[in-house]
């Protein structure tokens, strides 16, 4: 896998592509457009589907690693999956997506778990620190939490996501969600190498600095444009332009 000089790594792990129902972004500009801003690695986490990270993939340049992942819709809100070979079936409780993710050998992470406006873990209500919510169960089944996702519209958010990384002894990431090109690589980690598999990438991620920046309202508000364009083209199959 690719790492930077002096062995630094720059890290989004959560990133759409046009195989993902809300977003226009072909597999091969997400890649283009990431490694033109300096990221090492980057994640596709399309969902409840890998054929845009797969695609992604084959398309990357040196230089850059494309992560095979995936934001999979659980019974209780979002997961994401790393390093998978297979698609994790949508509508699984937490607690079993999270292990069908470890079987493949993959990483578990946590996205956006306090925006109340997507499809986040908030069930429980879950209080910080030392709460008794479904967040608190489903903490032994973690990798990693975004503790800053460029896409929370509101900081407070963010800043529950950060307690709840903190109290359970997990790693923190920041993420720019990207839906557009124009977001991919707004919010990154920034580690030391290397990383060639799921188990270095968690060890990197300790103590990781994050860099926080945000999508703008407007970019923001191309997404539903995405969303009714994908229906359109037929929300059940890959969209043209997306195999490459």
């Amino acid at each position: 896998m690719s790492e930077a000089a002096g062995g630094r790594v720059f890290i989004d792990l959560h990133c759409h592509t046009s195989a993902s129902h809300d977003s226009l972004s072909r597999p091969r500009d997400v890649v283009r457009v990431a490694a033109a801003r300096g990221l090492t690695h980057l994640a596709i986490t399309d969902h409840d589907r890998i054929e845009g990270a797969l695609a992604a993939r084959d398309a990357a340049q040196a230089g850059i690693c494309v992560i095979v992942g995936e934001e999979i819709r659980t019974r209780e809100g979002d997961l994401i999956g790393l390093f998978l070979e297979r698609p994790i079936p949508p509508g699984l409780a937490a607690r079993e997506a999270a292990a069908a993710v470890r079987e493949q050998g993959g990483l578990v992470g946590l996205p956006h778990p306090f925006d109340r406006f997507r499809g986040s873990l908030l069930a429980g209500g879950a209080t910080l620190p030392g709460g008794t919510g479904a967040l608190d169960a489903l903490a032994p089944s973690l990798d990693y939490v975004e503790a800053f996702n460029a896409r929370v519209p509101f900081p407070a958010a963010n800043e529950r996501a950060a307690a709840y990384a903190a109290a359970h002894g997990l790693p923190g990431v920041a993420v720019s969600d990207a839906h557009t090109l124009l977001e991919v690589g707004i919010a990154y980690a920034v580690a030391t190498g290397p990383v060639g598999d799921a188990a270095e990438l968690r060890a990197t991620l300790v103590g990781a600095r994050l860099v926080t920046g945000r999508a703008s309202y407007l970019v923001r508000a191309v997404t539903p444009f995405a969303r009714l364009v994908q229906h359109l083209r037929g929300r059940g199959r890959i969209p043209p332009g997306t195999e490459r």
